[in-house]
């Protein structure tokens, strides 16, 4: 039996410069590619127009050549596949598995104060689903009106549809061969596209990730969490579910993980200092 070719990635939203996390991450997806002569692919996460520029996307480059580590081209820009995602986000609206939210997040916040018993999930509590007990006419009316509104995944609905056709539960493998349950519940119901952006993180990176055959996701496990709603979601679009590797954070003197704010770490600042790039490679 023919062995799978691997393939990594890496990822970035080019909403800054890039620190020494971001190298720690990028070296371990390129590595475990080129131990498995595999390939690592690069790919820019800008779906957020408002806050990425082609600044920082260029800067991502310049920094990941000057640590050695090469990508297959061409370089996947999510900002450019708008109409994919939308395509795509149309096929579980079709399946009725997404519903119109129109709540700001002042009515969300709010609305959880009301309940101070909610369940909190990794990401906090988790939405409480106000809008996913509005009738189909009262749907249709705001949508027609031209309300704001985001379009959130009905994760219960979605479990029962899989528990249909007896594709639960959902199990998800890492590279040491463990296997995990996935817990979708536990985020909620998730945003899968906004007023003006027609997808989110969850649903363009599984549907990236299926697009480009990526066989390992390697990534922080400060992702972790984010994992059992993406195998739910490769589930209901017939998706292949790769095989995962949530690596340790990189983290500072004072134990603190390193994030875009911090100047003075980007990678930038150590090439203009000088610094031997091999010295950020993981031990």
């Amino acid at each position: 039996m023919k062995t799978k070719q691997v393939i990594t990635r890496f990822a970035p939203s080019p909403t800054g410069l890039l620190h020494k996390g971001h190298a720690f991450s990028a070296f371990t997806a390129y590595n475990f590619a080129r131990k498995h002569d595999g390939l690592f692919i690069l790919r820019i996460e800008d779906i957020d127009t408002t806050r990425c520029t082609t600044e920082f996307s260029d800067a991502i480059c310049e920094d990941l050549r000057w640590l050695g580590i090469t990508w297959e081209e061409p370089i996947r820009i999510q900002s450019g596949h708008f109409p994919f995602y939308k395509q795509e986000l149309e096929k579980l609206k079709t399946m009725g598995l997404v519903y119109p939210c129109f709540c700001t997040r002042k009515d969300i916040r709010e609305e959880i104060e009301r309940s101070p018993k909610a369940p909190h999930g990794p990401e906090g509590a988790p939405y409480p689903g106000t809008c996913r007990h509005l009738t189909a006419d009262k749907r249709a009316a705001k949508v027609g009106s031209g309300m704001d509104h985001a379009w959130r995944l009905d994760v219960a609905k979605a479990i029962e549809y899989l528990t249909s056709l007896d594709r639960m539960p959902l199990v998800w493998h890492d590279i040491d061969d463990n296997n995990y349950i996935a817990d979708p519940l536990s985020l909620g119901d998730i945003v899968l596209a906004r007023k003006d952006t027609p997808t989110s993180y969850h649903l363009s990176v599984t549907l990236d990730d299926a697009q480009q055959g990526i066989s390992h996701v390697i990534r922080g496990n400060d992702l972790l969490h984010t994992t059992d709603v993406q195998v739910l979601l490769q589930a209901l679009m017939g998706l292949p579910t790769p095989i995962y590797y949530h690596h340790k954070l990189l983290l500072d003197e004072n134990g603190n993980r390193f994030a875009k704010r911090d100047k003075s770490v980007t990678l930038q600042s150590l090439r203009q200092n000088g610094i031997d790039p091999c010295s950020l490679l993981p031990k």
